[in-house]
């Protein structure tokens, strides 16, 4: 990376992006050490989750708001998303928590769209949806829940909210498929009509 590329980056917003990418192996400490089962623990990781989810929403409003998006914030950006998202819900499975069903269909469903969002990055972008961004605040928020150890009424809300998540989770996914599918195939007519 030369000196341009270093001041371009060297930024708030991918400093916040790398920090929460760290931040995912001490969550991931804090959570599994003991089997789970020290509390004092799990309420640590679950401030350090909820703080480093913050962070998603606090890096993207200063690029925006100071004009510093950059090409490495628009691809770090969702792998530390993803990765810290992806870490919550193997972790929550690997210790009963949370139905090992539940995270393949929501990892399956991310890795789908991922690869979708890159086979037709040049010529396509599908934008973030409303449905998109509540997934992320429902996923967050019931993560959160049921990580900390909460008593058995809150954790169950936490399961009410987890369950919300996966629908939105699926149908949004379905719609993302939809929308890029359909882009991919607008292209592909456009570059025949011109072609032609």
């Amino acid at each position: 990376m030369d000196a341009g590329s270093w001041r371009r980056n060297a930024n708030v917003p991918n400093a916040l992006t790398l920090l929460r990418i760290f931040m995912v192996p001490v969550f991931l400490w804090l959570l599994l050490a003991e089997g789970g089962q020290n509390d004092g623990l799990r309420w640590w990781a679950a401030g350090v989750f909820a703080g480093a989810a913050a962070t998603d929403r606090l890096d993207g409003y200063l690029a925006r708001r100071n004009g510093t998006v950059t090409t490495f914030g628009i691809v770090a950006d969702p792998i530390a998303d993803k990765a810290l998202t992806g870490s919550g819900f193997v972790a929550l499975s690997a210790l009963g928590l949370l139905p090992w069903w539940v995270t393949v269909l929501v990892l399956g469903r991310e890795i789908g769209v991922t690869a979708l969002r890159a086979a037709v990055i040049r010529h396509t972008v599908v934008p973030a949806s409303k449905g998109g961004k509540l997934k992320t605040v429902l996923q967050t928020v019931a993560l959160t829940a049921l990580v900390a150890p909460l008593p058995p009424a809150l954790t169950a809300i936490g399961y009410v909210i987890m369950a919300a998540a996966v629908v939105v989770t699926v149908v949004t996914g379905v719609q993302y498929a939809v929308a890029i599918l359909g882009a991919a195939r607008r292209h592909r007519a456009g570059v025949g009509r011109d072609q032609a």
